[in-house]
């Protein structure tokens, strides 16, 4: 019965994600926002919405913080995962598409926050204010995260999908982005409460239990987008969205820590820091791609790594 409430919540979780998307595009082409604040800021946020939800409830509703370092890492590590399977099955689209250099920028950060994640877990070093307490590696975290924003591109979404032709206008637009948001809000609540119970009844840990079942539900919306926007062939938004959404879900971390009040919430664990380990990894490899996207084969075997790093990132966890 859990697993099928699991599977359940989960369809719901990925449905009102895609709505919220063509929402979002729809202000793209309704609005005079900036497309590197569409692509990188407003969409990754959105597709990144049940990441930041569930995390909160396991920190408010479940005491588990340890779900939260695995659902953000896991969430993260799997992302990849979906660029290097666009990578690998559409290859010859990605081998003449265009990437924004900007990409590149918000790798790299990626790849710096990971390592602070790593050193606030090994030296957990906090700033105490009062009734703040929230780790140093939290406050990098967010510096970095609004320092990359503000050093985006304009060219980071060349048209985020085609297909979408809502006849709203912004105020309707608006107003259902915010009730679907409510709902999605809801859902991904019940979501981690579930996922919760599955930890307990497989036996898992809490960052392992979280890095697969949340990190691959609350993925979900980036995986369809992500497909979708590679089979209109825009793969430069595709990239966007997932490096842009590994990043923001950084932030959720940072989020968490503040709102965590019985400590610190990047203390030391083991399976964290694999996950973290592997997650680097991957992002090398993702930024190897755009050096040799012009050659296929290249392309395709890189493709392949980033998946193997995932399964590998499960696997040593266990």
């Amino acid at each position: 019965m859990i697993y099928i409430q699991y599977l359940i919540l989960v369809g719901f979780v990925v449905s009102l994600s895609i709505f919220l998307s063509k929402y979002v595009d729809a202000l793209d082409k309704k609005t005079n926002l900036s497309g590197a604040f569409i692509g990188g800021v407003l969409l990754a946020s959105v597709t990144s919405l049940p990441e930041f939800i569930t995390s909160l409830t396991a920190i408010f509703a479940l005491n588990q913080p340890g779900l939260v370092q695995g659902n953000v890492f896991g969430s993260n590590i799997f992302n990849l995962t979906i660029l290097g399977g666009c990578i690998l099955l559409f290859s010859k689209k990605f081998k003449n598409s265009y990437i924004s250099k900007s990409h590149l920028m918000t790798s790299i950060f990626t790849i710096v926050i990971f390592i602070i994640c790593f050193l606030g877990m090994k030296y957990n070093y906090s700033l105490n204010i009062g009734f703040l307490n929230i780790s140093y590696a939290s406050i990098l975290i967010l510096i970095l995260y609004i320092v990359n924003i503000t050093k985006m591109n304009d060219d980071y979404s060349e048209d985020l999908d085609s297909d979408n032709n809502l006849n709203l206008t912004v105020k309707q637009i608006i107003f259902r982005f915010i009730i679907f948001s409510i709902l999605l809000v809801i859902f991904s609540m019940l979501l981690t409460k579930v996922t919760d119970k599955l930890n307990s009844q497989l036996g898992l840990g809490t960052t392992v239990g979280g890095a697969i079942f949340l990190g691959i539900a609350t993925s979900l919306p980036e995986l369809t987008s992500s497909f979708n926007l590679v089979r209109l062939g825009n793969f430069n938004a595709s990239f966007g969205n997932i490096i842009g959404s590994n990043l923001f879900n950084f932030t959720i971390l940072s989020i968490g820590d503040i709102f965590y009040s019985k400590g610190n919430i990047f203390s030391p664990d083991k399976q964290a820091n694999n996950l973290i380990l592997w997650g680097i990894v991957a992002t090398f490899i993702a930024i190897g791609t755009l050096h040799t996207k012009k050659s296929q084969k290249s392309s395709m075997f890189l493709g392949i790594l980033i998946i193997t790093c995932y399964i590998a990132s499960i696997l040593f966890s266990l």
